[in-house]
């Protein structure tokens, strides 16, 4: 793992994408000789930007797909069936680009040829990714000082192999005086200083767990073994970085304040605008046609007098009150009796309303929120000012997530599934804070391109 842009990136899939970027580029070749034979190929001159064009869509597709994530856990022919997906889009993509610049066209022929190529080649180097990504002998070896109750955060969230992909924990040191809540054949019982467990190990990482650091914090061992190259990570920065998200139930201000991110300078904040202007603007362009069809289903299926557009009230920037804007996907008066939480099959959907919901149409209304400077294209989903009060008592640092303007995707969205509760609530706040410390300009295209997996694939909400 390693850090671009305040953005952890796991080495193994950095890798993958420049190995998949190199078959591209060499199927175009590949491709280029095939149709026209090697003596055509070796008269024509295809120009390089177009190569990289090529190229660069099908990595944008790869990735739109998931396919560069951690957690993805379906099996080869998940992947298969993904990266077909793929390489349908970046032809879609590079259509687009050639209509745009046509001098850059590579042809029809070579085109077909290229994607085929590469198909097969990005499939056999997936296959070899997945046999060899798990062995053992390449992942980060790491200790996890102490077996009480915050060590045995990690061992609930990070059990099974596919959750340890890029590290692999050797097991949970005992810590004199503290009570473990660890099954027992994964405790360490050490008959030797810290130190020489280390090496005799060959430990590259140690994530600090212990619950009562004030007595029990081995300073002058962690220090040497600091000294030495290994690293050592508290808890917090362990989990932030291998599952992208701040845990709510071990944090306290004192790691708030020392941390880095949470950027809100000038800068920061004018590229961010950019970006919501630029993007919302290129999704207008787009989805004009499938927004005037939404507004002609609503009158259709309600009536030539029923409202197409719904109007709600919901908290933004600083706590602010703001009116969200959304095609109307419930009956009317769904809420005459009271505000109350959106459910999975909600009776109150109608028909045109649960499939404009499941494909995120109902959205598409905000980008005139973004437009206006209520709300950004990336950020935390806005709630109802109903539930923020219950949910600001219940959830401890529930309000920061108010730094930032309320998005219309967002990390939460990516990351965790469909939920309407306060435990979903809590849930979804830890990968919104993860968005409030850490957003940036990078991290805002990264979601941007991965919510085509959501919307493929019905994720999250």
């Amino acid at each position: 793992m390693i850090r671009l842009f305040n953005q952890y990136v796991r080495v193994p899939f950095l890798v993958l994408a420049a190995l998949e970027f190199v078959i591209v580029i060499l199927a175009v070749q590949l491709g280029t000789a095939i149709r026209f034979g090697l003596a055509g190929w070796q008269n024509i001159s295809t120009p390089a930007i177009s190569i990289v064009f090529v190229g660069a869509a099908v990595l944008v597709s790869i990735m739109s797909m998931g396919l560069y994530q951690s957690r993805l856990r379906e099996g080869y022919e998940g992947v298969l069936a993904r990266l077909g997906m793929s390489c349908g889009a970046a032809m879609l993509i590079l259509s687009l680009i050639f209509y745009i610049f046509p001098s850059l066209y590579l042809g029809r022929g070579v085109l077909g040829i290229v994607f085929l190529l590469s198909f097969v080649g990005l499939s056999a180097l997936r296959y070899c990714f997945l046999k060899v990504v798990d062995e053992k002998a390449l992942k980060r070896r790491v200790l996890v000082l102490g077996a009480g109750k915050r060590a045995a955060n990690i061992h609930k969230r990070i059990r099974r192999k596919a959750d340890q992909r890029g590290f692999y924990i050797l097991g949970y040191v005992h810590v004199h005086g503290e009570r473990d809540d660890i099954p027992e054949n994964r405790i360490i019982n050490m008959d030797c200083p810290l130190n020489e467990y280390v090496v005799q190990n060959e430990v590259d990482e140690i994530v600090v767990a212990i619950d009562d650091r004030r007595q029990k914090f081995p300073l002058d061992e962690l220090l040497d073994l600091k000294l030495n190259g290994v690293d050592v990570v508290d808890i917090m920065a362990f989990f932030e970085r291998e599952m992208g998200k701040i845990e709510t139930r071990m944090l306290y201000p004192g790691w708030l304040i020392f941390a880095d991110g949470f950027d809100r300078s000038a800068t920061r904040m004018l590229s961010k605008r950019v970006f919501d202007i630029t993007a919302s603007l290129m999704l207008l362009l787009v989805t004009w046609p499938v927004m005037l069809a939404t507004m002609l289903a609503i009158r259709l299926e309600d009536g030539s007098s029923a409202p197409f557009l719904y109007k709600q009230t919901r908290v933004g920037l600083d706590g602010l009150p703001f009116d969200v804007l959304k095609f109307r996907s419930m009956i009317e008066d769904a809420e005459k009796e009271g505000a109350v939480w959106a459910q999975k099959n909600d009776m109150r959907v109608t028909k045109v309303g649960e499939f404009i919901r499941k494909y995120r149409i109902d959205e598409l209304p905000q980008l005139i929120n973004v437009l206006g400077g209520q709300m950004a294209f990336v950020g935390p989903r806005p709630e109802r000012p109903e539930f923020i009060g219950d949910l600001c008592e219940k959830i401890p640092y529930f309000n920061e997530r108010h730094r930032v303007k309320p998005g219309i995707t967002g990390w939460a969205q990516l990351c965790y599934p469909y939920g309407a509760s306060d435990e979903d609530s809590e849930q979804k706040l830890q990968y919104d804070l993860y968005y409030v410390k850490n957003h940036n300009l990078l991290l805002d295209l990264t979601i941007l391109i991965q919510t085509v997996e959501v919307v493929l694939f019905g994720r999250g909400r």
